[in-house]
Parts: structure tokens; C-alpha cells; sequence
């Protein structure tokens, strides 16, 4: 099992903006470009352009507030 969760997924700009702002305060984020990856396989995918942020389970405490934060900014 992995010790890393799935907190957020969008748009590229806004997976990237979120990624930034938890690297800014040392939270370890992963992006998941589901999409991307299997298109290098050779498959399609339903859903093109979203990608996924996964932070490690002891800094998610740290990361939800600040992508509360910026989420609510970027849909208002």
C-alpha cells in the first residue's frame, strides 16, 4: 500500500499552481498524469488534461488548508 494520498485533481495550471504552493512550504507532492501515461502506452483515455496531486500521508495535515485555500481562490 501506498503511503501516499490523492488530494487533489485538475487542470494542469491548476495542479501546477497547488504543487508549487505546497513545494513553498516543504510539503513532498507527487503529480499524476494518468492521462499522459497511458498515452505513451498506447492508450486512450476518457478524461484528457487532468492530473492528480499526492502527498505523503504524514504531511497531509499540512497540505488539505493550504489547498482548501487556493482551490476556493481559483473557483470564485
Amino acid at each position: 500500500m501506498s503511503n501516499y494520498i490523492k488530494v487533489y485533481t485538475g487542470n494542469f495550471i491548476e495542479v501546477q499552481r497547488i504543487f508549487n504552493a505546497l513545494e513553498t512550504q516543504n510539503i513532498s507532492a507527487i503529480i499524476k498524469d494518468e492521462s499522459e501515461s497511458g498515452r505513451l502506452a498506447g492508450f486512450g483515455s476518457s478524461i484528457q488534461g487532468l492530473q492528480e496531486i499526492h502527498v505523503h500521508k504524514d504531511e497531509l495535515a499540512l497540505a488539505e488548508p493550504i489547498i482548501e485555500k487556493l482551490t476556493s481562490e481559483l473557483h470564485n
